[in-house]
């Protein structure tokens, strides 16, 4: 069962490489007995995982939980460069947490990260004396970054007042119906102009940033184990139990599963 996700973690990396494909380069596949990043630098890949197709561009990051299924391959005309990381995250109850990323997310391409990432492989490769201590340093770093790009970024630079309004209001009243249309009106400003500037402000859309705020209290019920997923699900806004699991994998990466007990 994976404890609900916070700062005070330690890593423990698996695996770490870079790779520059050739066109004849597929990825075989396979389970994952960890977490996997996979950080796309340069070219595109198409992927299956868990039977679903993505394609993935330049900048691009995968971010998946263990006993996923995947494999992938390059475009012969777009060879990719990726940097992949295997690895296990624990809490100070040493219990196995996720990042509060999505399986497939767009961060772009950042010199910085790829300066750590290279930094990491190098680390990794060449097995110098504290090079563990190192490469666990780097990889703290490279998350943060990843949280800074993807989910405080998301969270934290909205200066639009009208915006900041909505999203107050969406915080409180999440387990209600929800529309554009009635965010715009309390804004004063037409439901298209205002999809278009909360996607500028926060980086997705309304929806979406709707969906992933129920996900994010849903997680934190289910964490508690103090109530039946019915429940959850009802309580966190979502019309039934399949729109709730769909939405829940889509997000985390993961089914609210996760968070109940082994028999």
């Amino acid at each position: 069962m994976l404890a609900i996700f916070d700062e005070n973690f330690i890593s423990d990396i698996k695996f770490v490489s870079f790779r520059k494909c050739t066109p004849e380069e597929e990825i075989p596949r396979q389970k994952l007995e960890s977490f996997n990043f996979t950080y796309i630098i340069k070219g595109s890949a198409q992927y299956t995982i868990n039977g679903d197709i993505i394609d993935l561009n330049e900048g691009g990051l995968l971010t998946l939980p263990k006993n996923t299924v995947f494999q992938g391959k390059t475009l012969p005309n777009q060879l990719m460069q990726y940097f992949t990381v295997d690895f296990l995250l624990l809490n100070s109850q040493n219990k196995e947490i996720a990042l509060p990323f999505p399986v497939v997310s767009q961060p772009g391409r950042h010199e910085d990260v790829i300066r750590l990432f290279h930094d990491l492989a190098f680390s990794w490769q060449y097995d110098q004396p504290g090079h563990t201590i190192k490469a666990r340093g780097l990889f703290l770093q490279i998350i943060h970054r990843f949280l800074e790009i993807i989910v405080y970024k998301n969270q934290d630079d909205i200066t639009d007042p009208r915006i900041a309004k909505s999203i107050r209001y969406l915080s409180a009243h999440f387990s209600e119906r929800i529309t554009v249309k009635m965010m715009a009106d309390m804004a004063n400003i037409h439901p298209t102009y205002f999809g278009i500037l909360f996607k500028k402000k926060t980086g997705m859309s309304f929806n979406r940033y709707l969906i992933r705020t129920r996900v994010q209290k849903a997680e934190k019920m289910l964490a508690s184990g103090n109530y039946r997923v019915t429940n959850i699900a009802e309580a966190c806004g979502f019309t039934d139990i399949s729109h709730f699991y769909k939405h829940f994998k889509i997000v985390r990466g993961y089914p609210p599963s996760y968070y109940m007990p082994k028999k």
